[in-house]
This record gives C-alpha cells, sequence and structure tokens, in this order.
C-alpha cells in the first residue's frame, strides 16, 4: 500500500500546485482553504503515510491500511468540493460534502492510528 499512498500524494501535489499557480497569477484567493488541503490534507499527509508504510511494510500490508487508503481518497475530495462550494457562498449545499468528507477523513486517520500502535513494535 506504500505505492499507492505516495502516488496519490503525488497527485494531490500536481493539483495543488496547479491550483496555487492558478490562484496567484489570477490574483484570485477565494480559494486559499482548498489550496491549503489539498497540500496539507493530501499531498504531506498521504506522502508521510506513504513513506511510514514504506519503512514499515507490515502495517502497509495490513487490511487496515487498504481501508484507510480508500476513505482517505474519498473523503478528501468530498471535503474538497464543499470548500469549493462554501467558496461560493452556497454553505447549505456544502454542508453534506463537508460532515462526510471530514467524518472519512478522520475515520482514515484514527484506522491509520489503531494501525501503527496495534502493529508496530
Amino acid at each position: 500500500m506504500s505505492t499507492s499512498f505516495i502516488k496519490a500524494a503525488v497527485i494531490y501535489f500536481l493539483v495543488g500546485t496547479v491550483l496555487g499557480l492558478v490562484m496567484g497569477s489570477t490574483q484570485a484567493f477565494e480559494y486559499t482553504s482548498v489550496h491549503a488541503h489539498i497540500n496539507l490534507v493530501g499531498w504531506a499527509s498521504l506522502a508521510i503515510i506513504g513513506l511510514i508504510y514504506k519503512v514499515y511494510p507490515d502495517l502497509g500490508e495490513a487490511k487496515l491500511a487498504r481501508i484507510q487508503f480508500y476513505l482517505h481518497n474519498v473523503g478528501l475530495p468530498l471535503l474538497i468540493i464543499s470548500m469549493v462550494i462554501f467558496a461560493r457562498d452556497n454553505e447549505a449545499l456544502g454542508i453534506p460534502f463537508a460532515a462526510l468528507g471530514g467524518l472519512l477523513i478522520i475515520v482514515s486517520a484514527i484506522l491509520m492510528a489503531v494501525n501503527v500502535f496495534k502493529r508496530l513494535r
């Protein structure tokens, strides 16, 4: 699973970089929170998790790691969609996306913590 986490991280890195360049060149900063979450929750977090799972392969091969990967990579796009909706001043429409996306990311983080504390010796 380490490779999957790292490849997903690189995709978020590319998306975050392009978004940052577009924001900077157009001086349109209403998507700053989207940019930050893509880079921190997407690129940085997934890269670090991927590297941890590369260093400790038993953790990355656990069923929890696979579930964590899918929850994170479904949750983050939902959260990003909600932030785009919020930036366009449609809070009522964005709340369900934010709630579900945030919940999936939190569950993913809990699964990683359980995996690390249960298996890492």
